[in-house]
């Protein structure tokens, strides 16, 4: 008889200790999540903003260039 119970507490503990590891897993895997969107949301806004200055630096190239074009004229 003492055996059985034993051998439910040792059931029991490890269906409680698989929940408890569950548990842990879930919260490292959120916490994985939630650094990996921010560093994609930072990822987003560095290319948004070399877009930008790329976009700016062909506008003045442009400009440089039209000014040397009618200088030459």
């Amino acid at each position: 008889m003492c055996c059985g119970i034993l051998k439910g507490f040792g059931g029991l503990g490890a269906i409680v200790a698989l929940i408890l590891v569950v548990v842990a897993l879930l919260k490292q895997i959120i916490l994985l999540l939630g650094f990996l969107l921010a560093a994609l949301k930072i990822a987003i806004i560095v290319v948004f903003v070399a877009v930008l200055v790329m976009i700016v630096l062909s506008i003045f190239r442009d400009r440089s260039r039209k000014r040397r074009d009618a200088s030459e004229i």
